[in-house]
């Protein structure tokens, strides 16, 4: 067996799709032909290498870039399907009423709830994700309280013993939440400790949890366990999600909205409101 080509050996058109992987979080093999004037054959070839290689993984119609033990950085995470997020908000913002108290943690999917809750009334918004302060700061039917403690640079996220407190010290209607990653069998996943001790404090305080992700999470992994779909009211993607996971929906009661690709199709619910009301 001869020894195995150095990243440095990647052809140019091979680097410059690794590239384009880093800043967005995932590329097409569509675009990419029409970029480089290459074949989708010939760009395929070039993704299977670097996934060979575990810089990129496969995805459907692509390729993102590959994370078991660190995540995407912040400005890859807010490019990576933001159609798609968009969508799943609206959707989730639609399940709450004017009025509710509501947890939202940190990921660039519950910014854009924050962005759909914006013109909500009589709101209380607690949240360690400083983003979604200057959000919601200027709508003034949302009460924002932010959870102390240090801030990372990276993300705006706030984590750490304080932030557990805070959160500890709330019983609220409703928790918002994202994942880096969600297993087949249910499990909801994520990078940082401490970010997922937060999480869990928010999960243990709230009367119901919905946590929002687009399909792309069920094609990482992550290796801290935030917890189970059984912990949750609800789950709202944009794709069916993997069979496994759906069954573990189903086993445990939770609703599973798929908003679709079109944003002015209805969502479609796998359980009726009488299962979950």
């Amino acid at each position: 067996m001869g020894p195995i080509q150095p990243p440095e050996e990647l052809s140019d058109r091979q680097q410059a799709i690794l590239t384009l992987a880093r800043e967005a979080g995932r590329v097409q093999v569509e675009e990419l032909a029409a970029r480089f004037g290459v074949s989708p054959q010939t760009i395929r070839k070039d993704l299977n290498t670097l996934c060979d290689r575990r810089l990129l993984a496969r995805q459907h119609g692509g390729a993102m870039l590959a994370s078991g033990t660190e995540n995407l950085g912040y400005a890859a995470r807010r490019a990576l399907a933001q159609a798609e997020k968009r969508r799943i908000a609206a959707r989730c913002a639609a399940l709450i009423p004017d009025g509710s108290s509501l947890f939202l943690n940190i990921g660039t999917t519950t910014e854009e709830v924050a962005r759909a809750l914006a013109n909500h009334r009589n709101l209380l918004v607690v949240t360690n994700n400083i983003h979604v302060v200057s959000i919601l700061l200027p709508s003034p039917g949302v009460e924002v309280v932010v959870a102390g403690g240090p801030v990372r640079r990276g993300d705006g996220g706030i984590v750490g013993e304080a932030t557990v407190d805070l959160v500890s010290q709330f019983k609220l209607d409703f928790a918002v939440i994202g994942a880096s990653a969600l297993d087949e069998d249910g499990s909801l996943l994520d990078f940082d400790y401490r970010e997922v001790r937060v999480a869990r404090a928010i999960l243990g305080n709230a009367r119901r949890a919905i946590l929002v992700a687009d399909a792309s999470k069920f094609e990482r992994s992550a290796p801290v366990r935030i917890g189970h779909v059984a912990q949750l009211h609800g789950v709202v993607t944009d794709r069916p999600p993997p069979a496994g996971f759906a069954a573990a929906c189903r086993a445990a009661g939770t609703r599973l909205e798929v908003t679709g690709p079109d944003p002015d199709a209805p969502s479609e619910s796998d359980f009726p409101e009488s299962e979950t009301g």
